[in-house]
C-alpha cells in the first residue's frame, strides 16, 4: 500500500502546509509516501519532500498546470491514484486543495473529509477527527469509501525531518482540452514579505493601537519575528489597515504556531479566526479583556510600553 500526497508551492518552494501533509501521511504508517507536484518547479526543491517522509515525488512538468486550474488538477490526481494503486490521498487544506479534492472525490467515488486535525483511528474502521463550527468543536467521521481523501488543517501535526531525499520521477497523465475549459485571466496575490494565510507567526493589532500611525511598532515586531501582520475587523472597517489583514470569522482564518494580539479585546468573531493557533499571546491594558481567557500567555500593560521592549528583547536575543 502507499499514500499519495498532493503538494503545492509558493515563490519557488514547497509550502510548509504541504510539508506538514507529507509528515502526516508518513505518520499514518500505511506504506510508502509518494508526493505529486503539478507544474514547473526545480527538482532540487522537490527532492526536499524526502526530508519529511516521502520516498518519491511524481512531477507533472507541464507549464499549463502552473496556474492551478482545478479541473486539470483533479484529472491528474485521479489518474495518479489509479496508476499508483494508492488508496489514500492527503493534501493540505487550502483555497486550491479543497475544491481539487472535492472533484477528485467525485471522479473516484472516494470518501472526502476536510479540516482534519489528527491522525486517523484505524483500530475499528477508518475514523478521522475534523474541526467544525470555525474551530469551536470537533467531529469524528467514519470514512467507508475504498479511496479516502484527507485535507489536513495547517499545524495539525508537527513537521518531522528524516534527513532523506526523495527520488523525482516524471509523471505524464492524459489531459484533454476539456480539462482546460476554464481560462484564468488574472490572479491577484496578497502583497507583503510574509503572507497572512501561510504565516507561522502573526502579529495583530486592534483599536487599542489608537490609530494607523502607530502600526510601525507592530510591523517592527513582526519584522524581528519574521511574522505577518493582521488586525481586528473594526480596524479594517475604519480604514486603519487593509481588509486583507482582517483576521476573524468573516476575514482570514489563521492557524499559526504563534499568534500575538495587541490591543484586541477578543470578541467571539475574532477568536473564531485564531483559535487554531498553537500559542496565543495577548497584550492588553484591560485585565478584564475577554481575550485573556483564550490566551496561553497574557501581558497586562500598555502596548506602547510593552511592544517596544518586547521587540528590543527579541533583537538582543538574536
Amino acid at each position: 500500500m502507499s499514500v499519495l500526497v498532493f503538494i503545492e508551492s509558493a515563490d519557488g518552494a514547497i509550502k510548509k502546509s504541504s510539508l506538514e501533509a507529507i509528515s502526516f501521511a508518513a505518520a499514518m504508517g500505511q506504506g510508502d509516501v509518494t508526493a505529486i507536484y503539478l507544474g514547473q518547479l526545480e527538482s532540487a526543491e522537490l527532492q526536499k519532500a524526502g526530508n519529511f517522509g516521502a520516498t518519491k515525488v511524481l512531477h507533472v512538468n507541464d507549464e499549463r498546470l502552473n496556474k492551478g486550474i482545478i479541473q486539470a488538477y483533479a484529472s491528474v490526481l485521479a489518474q495518479a491514484l489509479e496508476q499508483s494503486g494508492a488508496k489514500t490521498l492527503v493534501l493540505a487544506k487550502s483555497a486550491l486543495g479543497d475544491p481539487v479534492a472535492a472533484r477528485v472525490a467525485i471522479k473516484t467515488g472516494a470518501s472526502f473529509v476536510s479540516n482534519v486535525t489528527a491522525l486517523p483511528d484505524t483500530t475499528s474502521g477508518f475514523k478521522v477527527t475534523r474541526s467544525i463550527y470555525t474551530g469551536k468543536a470537533f467531529a469524528t467521521e467514519e470514512m467507508k469509501g475504498d479511496i479516502k481523501i484527507l485535507a489536513v488543517k495547517k499545524n495539525a501535526v508537527d513537521l518531522k525531518e528524516t534527513g532523506g531525499s526523495a527520488q523525482v520521477e516524471a509523471f505524464s497523465p492524459q489531459l484533454s482540452d476539456s480539462d482546460f475549459g476554464v481560462t484564468i485571466t488574472k490572479t491577484e496575490k496578497q502583497e507583503g514579505e510574509v503572507l497572512l494565510p501561510e504565516a507561522d507567526i502573526v502579529v495583530s493589532g486592534g483599536r487599542g493601537m489608537k490609530g494607523p500611525e502607530n502600526w510601525g511598532m507592530l510591523e517592527e515586531l513582526a519584522g524581528e519575528l519574521g511574522a505577518a501582520t493582521g488586525c481586528s475587523k473594526p480596524v479594517s472597517d475604519i480604514g486603519w489597515r487593509p481588509h486583507h489583514e482582517h483576521v476573524g470569522q468573516t476575514g482570514v482564518k489563521v492557524s499559526p504556531t504563534l499568534y500575538i494580539a495587541v490591543g484586541i479585546s477578543g470578541a467571539i468573531q475574532h477568536l473564531a479566526g485564531v483559535n487554531s493557533s498553537k500559542v496565543i499571546v495577548v497584550i492588553n491594558k484591560d485585565p478584564e479583556a475577554p481575550f485573556f481567557k483564550a490566551a496561553d500567555y497574557g501581558i497586562v500593560g500598555d502596548a506602547f510600553e510593552v511592544v517596544p521592549k518586547l521587540t528590543e528583547a527579541i533583537r538582543a536575543a538574536k
